[in-house]
């Protein structure tokens, strides 16, 4: 082999979805020439033809965000229009990245379909996860930088506020979404959150539901709720929190018979499961069939609250397709959550299957 099909080979191992165009754009090769390339690595067996890896019948394939998570913790209080000390850590974040790590750690196969940067964090975070998730649907997009999110949290480790830059995501298509379809349709569970493109998600939603994929949804954030389409039709699970709700349904919610009433329209627009997260009062759920419970957590010693939203939701997911009910895979999400709670770490590294089994026994 020569240096350019050394290259290409790298890039095809990395993501055997690329196409021949994205092989192009990022290795500087001309398209004419990465087919000569191709045709001659077919030629020597480095590769089966250019036909896809055929992905697993199994496993949650995570669909959404990926980025650098940068948190600043204040050591006292807040003094505003002065410099004010604190520490600095950055691990690996986004939503659907952080749930597909939670699931890898719990021993659950997981995919995530993404878009990062072709730049040092880009290549920081994919690699970070791989360990935990097959990240062959993912893509690089040149001239474009990795989402970051910046949190700023209190001397308790309470978050103040947070910024995001996720432009990146604007660049995601349908015909992103339609190259990884073989992989999509053949997950046990399809997670979705609300980072990509309004046009985007509604074609992820209207195709699961045609197509019968289990679907979970996961706002993100109150402004990205508005993304969603106004009916919910075939989603198996919708997790979010008291402002997701509030702004997605239009209704104030001030008492536990508003948090119930909130869950329940959302199973009258589509939803199977409704989930709303109270914070350290834990979370409520309502089911199509009219089930309906208030789950507290355990209390813990809170490290930091970054990330026990996703440990959440992998947990209720692990635990449902493990065969729990919608009341068993709650509390092992909360459990997760709690896990993630005493952590420093969007992903809590102390998280696996061994511990959430014995942390659950303790509490539940």
């Amino acid at each position: 082999m020569n240096e350019k099909e050394k290259l290409l080979l790298t890039y095809i191992e990395e993501n055997p979805f690329m196409t021949q165009q994205e092989l192009s754009e990022r290795s500087g090769i001309s398209r004419s020439a990465v087919a000569g390339y191709i045709s001659s690595l077919v030629k020597q067996g480095k590769l089966l033809g250019r036909a896809y890896v055929l992905p697993k019948k199994n496993g949650i394939t995570c669909i959404g965000g990926a980025n650098i998570d940068r948190k600043m913790q204040l050591d006292g209080d807040l003094i505003p229009g002065t410099s004010n000390p604190a520490k600095t850590d950055q691990t690996s974040g986004g939503v659907a990245r952080n749930i597909a790590e939670n699931l890898g750690r719990l021993g659950r196969e997981s995919s995530l379909i993404t878009v990062v940067g072709e730049d040092t964090e880009g290549s920081w975070l994919l690699g970070q996860t791989k360990s935990f998730a097959d990240i062959s649907g993912s893509h690089r997009v040149l001239n474009e930088s990795t989402g970051t999110y910046s949190a700023i949290l209190d001397e308790h480790g309470e978050m103040m506020f947070a910024l995001a830059d996720m432009n990146i995501y604007e660049s995601v298509d349908i015909g992103f979404i339609e190259k990884r379809w073989g992989l999509i349709s053949s997950s046990e569970m399809v997670l979705l959150d609300t980072n990509f493109p309004e046009h985007v998600l509604k074609y992820i939603i209207r195709r699961c539901h045609s197509e019968g994929l289990p679907l979970t949804i996961i706002p993100v954030s109150e402004p990205k709720v508005k993304k969603l389409p106004l009916s919910l039709e075939g989603v198996t699970w919708f997790i979010c929190n008291k402002g997701e709700a509030e702004v997605y349904l239009d209704m104030k919610i001030e008492t536990e018979g508003d948090y119930f009433k909130a869950a329940k329209a959302l199973t009258l627009k589509g939803v199977e499961r409704a989930v709303i997260t109270r914070g350290d009062q834990g979370l409520i759920y309502y089911t199509a069939h009219k089930e309906a419970r208030a789950v507290l957590p355990p209390k813990v010693d809170v490290e930091d609250v970054t990330g026990a939203g996703d440990a959440l939701v992998a947990g209720i997911l692990f635990g449902y397709l493990k065969g729990s009910d919608t009341d068993g895979a709650c509390r092992i999400g909360v459990v997760c959550s709690s896990i993630t709670l005493q952590s420093k770490y969007t992903v809590a590294p102390t998280l696996n299957k061994s511990k959430l089994q014995k942390e659950f026994s303790l509490y539940y």
